[in-house]
């Protein structure tokens, strides 16, 4: 599925960030990128399912789990027009959009990783989630455990001070300051282009499987 080409490409594109030069090298981004990518989630189907069968894993290239190649560079002060990594998200089929509960799968010659739970929820959500965490301590802290043991970090932005109604002494404080719920695995580009990559995955997002669990929990939405 995915080759050193793959990584070559992007390589490329970080030098040549343009819409002409993807424009003329479109060929080489479906042969050595996109249908690599379109072919490692049509793979990965039967084992996200098996994880959970609300989990989606849709290899299309528009609308599907890949995620499209162009930035959204409206707020950003970088207007280069596309991304230097490839992105595909195995989400919740009640989720509309990146924001929902699922698993990643992050590469580019920069770093790549492996990953699973819920990326800037909207304050609904983020409030859902604080006061399961703040209710049910324990089925969080049986997560985070499986997430340890599996070398798994969990990442992303925090509060710097307490939540609205949160004791400076809470003893779930850190928790409890998370924006993001996400943990993650940095692997190496050779596992990667690995035969055994989708297995690879499939095992490594096992260990996600109680994280997942207790956020669908506390967003009260079935897994």
């Amino acid at each position: 599925m995915f080759t050193n080409q793959s990584f070559e490409f992007l390589q490329q594109l970080a030098q040549n960030n343009d819409r002409e030069w993807f424009k003329a090298n479109q060929v080489q981004y479906e042969d050595t990128v996109r249908s690599p990518a379109l072919a490692f989630i049509e793979h990965m189907q039967p084992h996200i399912l098996a994880l959970s069968p609300r989990l989606t894993a849709v290899p299309k290239k528009v609308g599907g789990s890949l995620m499209r190649p162009q930035r959204d560079s409206r707020f950003s002060k970088d207007k280069t027009p596309y991304k230097l990594n490839v992105g595909i998200q195995f989400r919740h089929f009640q989720g509309k959009d990146v924001h929902a509960p699922g698993l990643y799968v992050h590469l580019s010659n920069e770093e790549c990783f492996i990953g699973g739970g819920i990326w800037h929820p909207d304050s609904g959500a983020l409030n859902k989630i604080r006061n399961c965490i703040d209710d049910n301590p324990n089925g969080y802290k049986k997560a985070l455990q499986q997430l340890h043991q599996a070398q798994f970090t969990m990442v992303g932005d925090s509060l710097i001070r307490p939540p609205k109604g949160v004791d400076r002494t809470h003893p779930m404080l850190e928790e409890l300051k998370r924006k993001d719920f996400i943990a993650i695995k940095h692997i190496s580009k050779n596992t990667v282009i690995s035969q055994n990559f989708a297995a690879f995955c499939a095992n490594e997002f096992g260990e996600i499987q109680k994280l997942m669990q207790y956020l669908c929990f506390a967003l009260e939405m079935d897994y």
